[in-house]
């Protein structure tokens, strides 16, 4: 595993619950209010999915195919690590603080987009639903760190 810090490896929206996932290289958050452009922009909660490139591969070694980050249905995947889980964790990515509220847990559409046995295989992989903090851009390549009392801890 790398000591490098996480960095945002894929950034995927899509206009309505249905309709598929589009990738992008940079996406607006806004508090309190979610990604610009996503179909969660404007619920209470649910701003924001996060994952873990690493789940993924695990998951895809399960199942015996590739997943491709865009088809879990997922807005934010990390390059590496483990995504918080717990309610109330907060992460910043880039310039954008996140707050965990709860497991993401794989959808019914993922067996008719990746294959059977695919939601089983995301299970515990799936990463976390987030509300948005605080306002600004997310980009490709914006490094993720877990916050501590809200404040990025030192080294």
């Amino acid at each position: 595993m790398s000591s490098e810090l996480p960095a945002v490896s894929a950034i995927h929206v899509a206009l309505a619950s249905r309709l598929p996932m589009r990738s992008v290289t940079h996406v607006e958050a806004e508090a309190g209010r979610g990604l610009v452009g996503d179909r969660y922009h404007g619920s209470r909660h649910r701003h924001v999915t996060v994952q873990s490139a690493e789940g993924l591969a695990a998951a895809a070694a399960e199942l015996g195919r590739d997943i491709e980050p865009g088809h879990t249905r997922r807005n934010l995947t990390v390059s590496h690590g483990v995504v918080p889980t717990t309610p109330g964790s907060r992460l910043r990515i880039g310039t954008v603080d996140l707050e965990v509220v709860r497991v993401a847990a794989p959808c019914r559409l993922l067996d008719d987009v990746i294959g059977e046995g695919a939601r089983t295989a995301l299970r515990r992989r799936a990463g976390s639903v987030c509300r948005v903090v605080t306002s600004g851009s997310i980009s490709i390549g914006d490094t993720v760190a877990l916050l501590e009392n809200g404040v990025t801890p030192t080294a």
